[in-house]
């Protein structure tokens, strides 16, 4: 039976798991592209970065139009790279820096906003959580 990853379960996915150490684990660009032809074919690593240059567009505020047209992406995979950008887990988001509403350009953070101190029961909920070491990946460099 073939296993089938849902909303609700994904990231608990033992497959998923071990895909996401095993992207961490390349430690070079070489490596990371290595990895990637090994286990996507050509067309899922082009529409993968298709969809990383679209998201890239739309947070740098470009009409869906204008993506569509200078990326050669169907406007439903713009539509749909859109949705993730304002309703995903926030992956591109992060990778990319722009806000929740993509077509607010990143606004730099200003000298106050990086002195200020969170507020102590931020402190508390930051010192409960156990975040994993966040190195810059092959991935990211290689994206």
């Amino acid at each position: 039976m073939k296993r089938r990853f849902t909303e609700d379960a994904w990231r608990k996915e033992p497959w998923f798991k071990n895909l996401c150490i095993a992207l961490r684990s390349n430690k070079t660009d070489e490596d990371m592209a290595n990895f990637l032809r090994d286990i996507a074919t050509l067309s899922e690593l082009q529409a993968w970065s298709e969809r990383l240059e679209v998201a890239r567009l739309l947070g740098k505020g470009l009409s869906y139009r204008q993506v569509a047209k200078e990326t050669g992406a169907s406007t439903t995979t713009v539509t749909r790279v859109a949705h993730f950008l304002e309703n995903g887990e926030g992956g591109y988001r992060r990778f990319l820096n722009v806000h929740r509403h993509h077509r607010m350009l990143p606004k730099p953070a200003t000298e106050t906003e990086v002195a200020v101190a969170p507020e102590p029961v931020e402190q508390e909920r930051i010192a409960e959580e156990k975040p994993l070491p966040k190195p810059v990946t092959a991935l990211q460099k290689y994206l």
